[in-house]
């Protein structure tokens, strides 16, 4: 099914549906990655992370950019993140350049295009580090573009991100490995209302969840992101 047949306006957030298994029809936030089929649940969708490219280094040390989206569809209707998955920060001016291009054709087709989303496994460690990248990213995108990344779960308890406030726009924290929640996520989460900047929690559809007092008590929580998987029945 054709993405473009499939999304439309709609409301914010719901409440979900069941308190453990994470369906994806509760919500209306989702990440679609490459080789994952759109479902019909994305019509509900508000907003969509969409993967559009990876940044990739070879075994020379050449940064390569790699897309994973060929065209430039039209998606009415929906706020779209394009999520760049990095596995190096060693960016070029051509892949900057690149990203930079494709924001604006991706708007010049019709799209809502609000933002991109920086998806690095950065260890707490080295923050500081994958600051002054993104510091640096942020000067070279658009101000029009929000600039938004993935967190992982231990940001939340040993991470300092009060460098990242001005800089990024949202971090979404990813509370699940796979196609399961992380077992312990409770303990993680127990610590977001210390994030100093707005912040999601990534789920993954079909995981298992309870919701955490702690996060949708917090000032800085925006809602919730679902991974979509390729499930036997779709939602």
């Amino acid at each position: 099914m054709a993405l473009g047949g499939i999304l439309c306006a709609s409301a914010s957030l719901l409440t979900p549906a069941s308190a453990d298994e994470v369906r994806a029809s509760a919500y209306r936030a989702f990440w679609l990655w490459a080789g994952v089929t759109a479902q019909p649940v994305l019509r509900q969708a508000d907003e969509l992370y969409l993967l559009y490219a990876s940044v990739q280094e070879d075994r020379k040390g050449g940064i390569h950019w790699q897309p994973h989206r060929a065209g430039a569809p039209r998606l009415p209707g929906v706020d779209l993140w394009l999520v760049i998955r990095a596995e190096t920060l060693d960016w070029t001016p051509a892949v900057t350049a690149t990203l930079v291009h494709g924001l604006k054709r991706w708007s010049a087709a019709g799209n809502r295009v609000v933002g991109v989303q920086v998806d690095f496994d950065a260890g707490t460690r080295a923050l500081d580090r994958y600051g002054d990248f993104l510091r640096r990213l942020r000067t070279q995108v658009p101000p029009r573009y929000r600039l938004g990344i993935t967190g992982l779960l231990d940001w939340t308890s040993h991470g300092d991100l009060s460098g990242l406030v001005g800089v990024v726009d949202e971090v979404v924290i990813q509370a699940y490995q796979g196609r399961r929640m992380v077992p312990d996520y409770r303990r993680y989460l127990t610590s977001a209302a210390r994030l100093p900047l707005p912040f999601r929690v990534g789920l993954v559809q079909g995981g298992q969840w309870q919701p955490v007092e702690a996060v949708e008590s917090a000032a800085n929580f925006r809602g919730y992101v679902v991974f979509l998987l390729n499930p036997t029945t779709p939602e």
